[in-house]
């Protein structure tokens, strides 16, 4: 590859039964002077596949997403680190510029564009038009935060928006977007717990009609048709659910629930 000088780069992935999309990620990778897979006791053909491709493969419980991926950075060969999600490719164009990119100030990083897809069908528009995620940075000043969910890199700088685009392939129908909104729901909720913060019933609503509004509306998410409407009720699932959960666990007994169940045996 022609260009201003590289340092090389570790392409990391963590996976658990992810054999549908980990080839094509890997492919997508190929820029790098290694791929590490860091499964976390895959049962169908997803180690065997990564290995197939190239990559060294590592085996790690899961830890939670944030710390699973620290823990695939910190065994990486390279400082520089190129992570992406096991449902995430590097379009040709991002690749390119990968493959360009000066890396000799190690306090840079970089983010591409994310097109996310729900089927066979781009999302443009509500809740996840023009997002942007940090992939690409050097392990000795950035690094995941520790989260369970939602997991993000902490860097020093703002990031450099890099040309092209990870395609995220992560929904398989608008039931699956639901799904992994309610799936991780008590993660979130122990976040907010850990935390302290303050949750009041009477929020929850105005919570849930602002994210709808917002995704739906002030975004657009109504341009994507039926995808669009789900995506707006998930951001009202994940702004509500977690703290209702919460909620639920602080309301204490009813005092005369004992008796009645006794009446009614």
């Amino acid at each position: 590859m022609s260009g201003p000088h590289r340092l090389p780069i570790s392409g990391v992935v963590i996976t658990r039964d992810a054999a549908a999309g980990v080839v094509s990620t890997l492919a997508s990778l190929d820029m790098c002077a290694e791929r590490i897979v860091l499964d976390s006791g895959s049962t169908d053909d997803t180690v065997a596949l990564a290995r197939a491709a190239g990559a060294r493969v590592e085996h790690q419980a899961f830890l939670g997403y944030g710390p699973q991926k620290r823990r695939a950075v910190e065994l990486a060969a390279h400082d520089w680190i190129l992570s992406l999600d096991a449902d995430e490719t590097l379009d040709a164009e991002a690749r390119a510029s990968v493959a360009v990119t000066d890396l000799s100030d190690p306090t840079v990083c970089y983010s591409f564009r994310r097109r996310t897809f729900v089927g066979g069908r781009e999302v443009r528009h509500g809740a996840w038009r023009d997002e942007r995620v940090l992939r690409l940075f050097n392990r000795t000043t950035a690094t995941f935060k520790p989260l369970p969910v939602h997991e993000e890199v902490a860097s020093p700088r703002q990031p450099v928006l890099l040309p092209g685009s990870v395609l995220h392939h992560s929904y398989a129908d608008c039931a699956d977007v639901v799904a992994r909104t309610l799936r991780y729901a008590p993660v979130k909720a122990g976040i907010i717990r850990r935390k302290g913060q303050a949750v009041a019933v009477w929020t929850l609503p105005l919570r849930g009609m602002s994210a709808f509004l917002r995704s739906y509306v002030v975004r657009g998410g109504w341009r994507d048709g039926a995808a669009g409407f789900v995506i707006a009720v998930s951001r009202v699932l994940d702004s509500t659910l977690p703290r209702a959960l919460l909620l639920e666990e602080r309301r204490p007994p009813d005092p005369g629930s004992g008796e009645d169940s006794a009446e009614r045996t």
